[in-house]
């Protein structure tokens, strides 16, 4: 079999991710500058270092930082609040696309993006979107990963300005991705989430639609973890895959490879076979729905190997097997524990 920010779609990750190409969360690890000026009608500018001029009524210039984890001088410091803006206040709604391609997106993503006037998003989800969309938006706004607060500030600067924005995101808006970052930056801007009609337009997230492409591997209980999450230390993702992978857990890896953090890789590979059979199953699905799609089943300690290929980078998700899950007919399969308690 063969199949994706975080990243993850989902990751988002940004962390979006991952397999659903998460920013997290799954993406390129270097981006093209993006240059794309603001509409909002705000009544000051401020300029981002990814070349885009905001117009949203920001009261001081602010500059985006695309360390992704790196050290800064600058911090992106929220600038606009509500009351620097006159207009009545549009609507701000956070949209998952799924996997990313359109017949992966549910029909209710599709309606909140045909009524949205502006479309705010990291430039390879923006690239996903169907013509249809992205021609009858008034006006779309991108930036390269890691421009996460920038971005998502430009979003709800131009719904405070009046225009019903949506903000997007690969696989679910909730998962390792931005619906509680926009929340907490209208907070900060003394804004509130009713003011702008906020909502979440959920998508399939990254583990569920990789999940798919294997067969049945999430099931029973399972934890989601990005390995390449710049928001937290290394240290602390340790700690959480030493804990799940003790306590028997079906484990979703998301953004498991980047060329700047391989040592996370390997590290997890290491942490997993400290606890689990080196013959458990692990499905390994790189970009799912899209055109490079890709996916293969193999077994733990084969996992490590992978590190160096093609296969295995942002927009890959892994799916790795507890102590019951096997494979069969060349599918994963975790069982949910019917067996215990009925006959067939």
């Amino acid at each position: 079999m063969s199949t994706d920010d975080t990243t993850t779609t989902d990751a988002s990750t940004e962390t979006e991710s991952n397999c659903d190409a998460s920013e997290a969360e799954s993406a390129p690890e270097a981006a093209a500058e993006a240059s794309t000026e603001s509409k909002c009608g705000g009544s000051t500018t401020a300029t981002q270092e990814t070349g885009g001029e905001s117009k949203c009524g920001a009261s001081a210039s602010s500059s985006s930082s695309s360390g992704c984890g790196a050290s800064s001088d600058e911090e992106e410091d929220v600038g606009a609040t509500v009351d620097d803006f006159d207009a009545d206040p549009g609507q701000l709604v956070a949209v998952g696309l799924g996997p990313g391609q359109p017949a992966g997106m549910t029909d209710r993503a599709k309606t909140a993006l045909a009524d949205a006037e502006h479309i705010v998003g990291y430039t390879t989800y923006v690239e996903l979107l169907p013509d249809e969309i992205t021609e009858a938006a008034e006006d779309i706004y991108d930036t390269p990963m890691c421009g996460e607060v920038s971005r998502t500030e430009e979003a709800i600067d131009r719904a405070l300005a009046g225009n019903d924005v949506a903000i997007i995101g690969s696989g679910d808006p909730n998962v390792y991705a931005l619906a509680g970052l926009a929340l907490e930056i209208v907070e900060s801007k003394g804004a509130t989430a009713s003011m702008l009609d906020f909502d979440v337009v959920p998508g399939v997230p990254a583990a569920q639609s990789c999940a798919a492409r294997v067969g049945a591997p999430l099931v029973n209980d399972t934890v989601s973890i990005s390995l390449s999450d710049h928001l937290t230390d290394m240290p602390t993702i340790e700690s959480r895959l030493h804990a799940t992978a003790k306590e028997g857990f079906t484990i979703a890896i998301y953004n498991p490879w980047s060329r700047k953090r391989r040592e996370n890789f390997e590290k997890c590979c290491e942490i997993l076979l400290e606890h689990r059979d080196s013959g458990t199953p692990v499905g390994v699905v790189h970009a799912a729905g899209r055109e490079d799609e890709r996916v293969e089943i193999v077994d733990l300690g084969e996992l490590p190997d992978l590190g160096e290929t093609d296969l295995i980078d942002m927009t890959t998700t892994l799916l790795v097997g507890n102590e019951d899950t096997y494979v069969w007919d060349d599918r994963m399969v975790t069982p949910r524990g019917y067996e215990t308690k009925y006959d067939y």
